[in-house]
């Protein structure tokens, strides 16, 4: 818990004073969806500058509670920042038009065999990425909610780790984790 109100805070002090207070005070009384909301809503308006990896953490943070389908578009249309903050570098890769691969095609896991999977995050400085897996629904669509976490190596026979539909920071953790070169110093550009 202690953690996830650590994020908020980051979160906030992205936005003016009196609206960081509005923000701190949806995760104080249980609002996170709204707050969340506010964020992104605030940050457009404001044209408020955020690293890839503040891009990535909140949309890990939409995903927990919920709300990613519904604020990507916004989350992506955040304005970038050519700063990181000492941090593995992370990119957000996740956008409309991105196709979901077979399970089979990221590892041999037999719990990825009937699930498509959705790339979601990389990190620039292994190449790994963190994936969201999905089951197909009978009407076409992707699940809603991810059914596992993958983090990969695109186009390696490396192994992959699945995580828990629960446990989105804890692939995030891993995923930076698992990098062993230090971050890009060069400017990052902003997804489309």
């Amino acid at each position: 818990m202690r953690d996830e109100a650590a994020r908020w805070r980051r979160f906030g002090a992205l936005l003016p004073p009196g609206e960081a207070r509005e923000f701190m005070d949806c995760w104080e009384i249980g609002e996170q969806e709204a707050g969340l909301d506010r964020l992104i809503a605030r940050l457009l308006e404001h044209q408020v500058p955020i690293s890839e990896t503040m891009r990535a953490e909140i949309a890990v943070a939409a995903e927990v509670w919920g709300m990613w389908t519904a604020l990507a578009p916004g989350i992506g249309r955040c304005l970038g920042s050519h700063r990181d903050q000492g941090d593995t570098a992370l990119r957000l890769v996740e956008h409309a038009g991105t196709i979901p691969l077979p399970g089979s095609s990221v590892g041999t896991d037999t719990a990825l065999a009937d699930l498509l999977v959705v790339p979601w995050i990389a990190c620039t400085g292994c190449d790994q990425v963190l994936a969201r897996a999905h089951h197909r629904e009978p009407w076409g669509d992707l699940s809603y909610l991810a059914r596992h976490y993958v983090l990969f190596t695109p186009g390696h026979g490396t192994p992959t780790r699945l995580f828990e539909p629960d446990a989105a920071w804890d692939a995030l953790t891993a995923l930076r984790a698992t990098c062993d070169r230090p971050w890009p110093r060069t400017p990052m550009t902003t997804q489309p």
